[in-house]
């Protein structure tokens, strides 16, 4: 029998500790903890709106959170939202009964959000002083609301995706580009909206929380400039692999050719506001909350963790060998890793970190790692991420499987699907980073 080196019941307070993450994540009930009405007055955390000098209130939005967003902005007391349009991944969708909500392709966009796209802008170009604005933005958003600037093919803004996304960049580098060649992003709304009052809610997928990096930015300023998004391209050594049309536009931009994003300064901004509703904070609060009731002692370690995902993963199964044989522990790291692509596998970040550290535990009992995205949907597969141990390995070699073969060819959904360890959530209506669990009950070296 293949082995079994985690006993069903530490993978259920596992799976607990993940939903207590998750569920801390949830916008809607944010959302209405933030924003109540008084009197005739919209309370947004520290924001107040007159809803009498407002002839409309509109929703618009865009992430994998966005649909769950805006049904919970529909649903307060005294709102009155009139209508809207949001986009969300496929299979993300809400039903909602004022804002039209609409689907279109993530992470490589698609005609169907870049039809959405241009509808936003031309909604918000029409909106007056009179208006109201709240906008729902989450991870996901810039794929999904992918308005190509003049010149540039929705192929070639795809294509110029995968390749940054495959080189391996992050989502700030993959962001300064993508907003030098779009109609919307880094604050372009903002300007289309202006002069009509903005209220921005957002689901940070982004460490620290930016608001120019979350969806690209559509309604914040835009720091970063054509140049440094040249650099970008060519730190990947993409350049020569770009489409042409690309390099072009971002070299005329480096040369003063074409109009920077706006900056700070730019009055498009005025009347705009921002309001995080959840963060990758909020999630490890619960997680660790969750594990002191599950009965492990914790350690919260990084909530900023980056860089290559199986690297990564390999040292989470090395801090899973030192775990074995001490008392029950969890130590929670939160953040958002890189994959770069050199196979032509299936998977995602968390799963590439679980298999990594599958192999850095073969043989260890009583310890395991879970790596998963709060979303729900960790790359292109249906799987949320993975919880591994020390007989992982062993029981995808008893289907067949090689897992060093299966991690170089960044192949690690199929190996877990073999393996039984791949975590299954759904999509869950929140995107705010992935948490990383190492955990121990106590244990030996097999053999």
């Amino acid at each position: 029998m293949p082995p079994v080196a985690i006993s069903v019941d530490l993978r259920g307070r596992m799976r607990r500790i993940a939903k207590a993450a998750v569920e801390a994540a949830d916008p809607a009930p944010a959302i209405k903890r933030l924003l109540r009405v008084e009197d005739g007055t919209l309370v947004a955390g520290e924001w107040r709106y007159e809803l009498d000098g407002f002839r409309e209130v509109a929703v618009v939005g865009a992430g994998k959170a966005s649909a769950r967003m805006a049904v919970a902005v529909e649903e307060i007391p005294g709102l009155g939202v009139g209508g809207g349009l949001v986009v969300v991944k496929d299979g993300h969708r809400e039903p909602s009964r004022q804002v039209e909500i609409v689907e279109g392709a993530h992470p490589t966009p698609d005609e169907r959000g870049a039809a959405v796209a241009r509808r936003l802008h031309a909604m918000l170009r029409r909106a007056t002083g009179e208006e109201l604005i709240i906008a729902a933005l989450s991870g996901g958003g810039s794929a999904l609301l992918p308005a190509p600037a003049e010149g540039i093919a929705l192929a070639e803004l795809g294509t110029t995706t995968e390749l940054l996304m495959r080189a391996g960049a992050d989502i700030s580098q993959l962001n300064a580009v993508r907003k030098h060649l779009s109609l919307v992003q880094g604050g372009r709304l903002a300007q289309a909206a202006a002069p009509a009052t903005v209220l921005v809610l957002a689901v940070s997928d982004v460490l620290g929380n930016p608001l120019d990096v979350i969806a690209s930015g559509p309604f914040a300023p835009d720091p970063t400039t054509f140049a440094e998004a040249v650099v970008v391209l060519a730190g990947f050594d993409l350049m020569e692999k770009a489409p042409a049309a690309v390099v072009a536009r971002l070299r005329a931009g480096e040369n003063g050719e074409i109009d920077e994003t706006p900056g700070p300064d730019d009055p498009a901004f005025a009347r705009v506001r921002h309001l995080i509703v959840a963060d990758l904070a909020v999630a490890l609060g619960a997680a660790e909350r969750q594990a002191k009731g599950e009965g492990f002692g914790v350690r919260m370690e990084s909530a900023a963790i980056e860089g290559e995902a199986r690297d990564f993963g390999r040292r989470l199964g090395a801090i899973g060998r030192e775990l074995a044989g001490d008392r029950p522990t969890a130590i929670i790291f939160g953040g958002e890793t890189t994959v770069m692509v050199r196979g032509s596998g299936r998977g995602g970040r968390c799963q590439e970190m679980a298999l990594a550290a599958a192999i850095e535990l073969r043989g260890i009992l009583g310890v395991g790692v879970m790596a998963f995205g709060t979303d729900g949907t960790d790359g292109p597969t249906d799987a949320a991420g993975a919880m591994v141990d020390g007989g992982t390995v062993e029981r995808g070699e008893a289907a067949g499987m090689d897992a060093g073969t299966m991690l170089e060819e960044n192949d690690s959904y199929e190996f877990l699907k073999a393996s039984g360890d791949l975590v299954m959530m759904g999509p869950t209506g929140t995107n705010v980073n992935d948490v990383m669990i190492v955990f121990n009950e106590g244990s030996e070296i097999d053999g």
